[in-house]
C-alpha cells in the first residue's frame, strides 16, 4: 500500500492530499530516508511523521486497505 494512503487509512493523518503534501515536503521517513508518497509500507517499517511541532515515530504492524475507526490504531504501534 502506498504511503500516502496508509496514513490515510491508519488516521495517523486524516487526508490523504495532507499526507502526500506531508511526504513532498519531507515531514516523513521511512526506516530513517525521507519517504515519497509512493513509498510501499509493509509490516515492519519504522515511519517518522514531523508535523507541526510534534513528532511521532510509529512501527507498522499491519497493512490493509480497509478499516473502522476503531480498528485504526491496531495497524500501528506508537515507538516514540
Amino acid at each position: 500500500m502506498r504511503l500516502d494512503k496508509y496514513l490515510k487509512v491508519s488516521r495517523l493523518i486524516k487526508r490523504r492530499t495532507i499526507a502526500n503534501e506531508a511526504c513532498d515536503a519531507g515531514r516523513i521517513s521511512a526506516n530513517g530516508k525521507a519517504a515519497r508518497a509512493s513509498y510501499e509500507v509493509k509490516p515492519g517499517d519504522l515511519l517518522e511523521i514531523q508535523l507541526g511541532a510534534r513528532g511521532l515515530k510509529v512501527r507498522v504492524l499491519q497493512v490493509t486497505e480497509h478499516v473502522n475507526k476503531e480498528g485504526a490504531s491496531e495497524l500501528y504501534e506508537i515507538v516514540e
